[in-house]
């Protein structure tokens, strides 16, 4: 059975705007960076890819990948960390696009990084 998806895998446009949104601005340690190719990030046990387009398509070694287009996902938080989490999106002056309330009674909200790709918070429980 296959347990988790590990990584997550993001095309990014600069390297420096998306280490200062992801590490400085929400925090995720850096794994790995290497310049004009990608940056890689922890969150909790997984890992967070961002790669450059043209980098990840023109790949030897592995298998060449990219996207266009916006890209969604979503980051897990406690339920009682749910509203410090919004805050501190808001305080960074983020844009929040959109707040859901799910059918369980949860909440999550939609945001933008530098690129338009679609970030979530939910709330821990709302797949369950």
């Amino acid at each position: 059975m296959i347990q988790k998806i590990k990584e997550t895998c993001l095309y990014v446009t600069n390297l420096d705007k998306t280490q200062e949104f992801y590490h400085n601005k929400l925090e995720l340690p850096i794994i790995s960076r290497k310049e004009d190719a990608f940056i890689f990030f922890r969150v909790g046990t997984d890992v967070l890819l961002c790669f450059i387009n043209e980098y990840a398509k023109n790949q030897e070694n592995l298998p060449p990948h990219f996207a266009i287009g916006k890209i969604h996902f979503a980051f897990e938080v406690k339920v009682e960390d749910y509203q410090m989490w919004k805050n501190k999106i808001e305080n960074l002056q983020i844009k929040i696009t959109h707040e859901q309330e799910w059918k369980n009674g949860l909440l999550s909200f939609y945001f933008e990084d530098p690129d338009g790709h679609v970030l979530e918070i939910v709330s821990a429980g709302i797949w369950d």
